[in-house]
């Protein structure tokens, strides 16, 4: 099962992204979508299959940029060249861990 949300430009995607599910996510940016950028939040996406991994690739082909925080999403994205956005969740997270790491104590 896959759950989508779209707002403005950004796409989330969370479950399994496989088969008509995919097919559904392709119509969907492929003919409906005119913005300026897509940002494709796949980081709750659980299992992604061949079809699932066309569709990806081709969005990114088009210009998406994609947000994965999850190891297993983050290997997608490697494994498919995805360009991963660096100003969105991710970016965040990024500056919580840094500044942990900037105490006092770790002189």
């Amino acid at each position: 099962m896959l759950r989508v949300e779209l707002r403005g430009s950004l796409l989330r995607l969370e479950g399994r992204l496989t088969g008509v599910d995919a097919e559904h996510i392709r119509a969907l940016m492929t003919r409906g979508y005119a913005g300026p950028r897509m940002v494709i939040d796949v980081t709750e996406v659980t299992f992604v299959d061949s079809v699932g991994e066309a569709v990806l690739s081709l969005l990114g082909r088009l210009g998406a940029e994609f947000v994965a925080e999850t190891a297993y999403t983050s290997d997608v994205c490697e494994r498919l060249q995805l360009p991963v956005a660096r100003n969105g969740n991710s970016q965040k997270h990024e500056s919580d861990v840094t500044r942990r790491g900037t105490g006092a104590n770790d002189a």
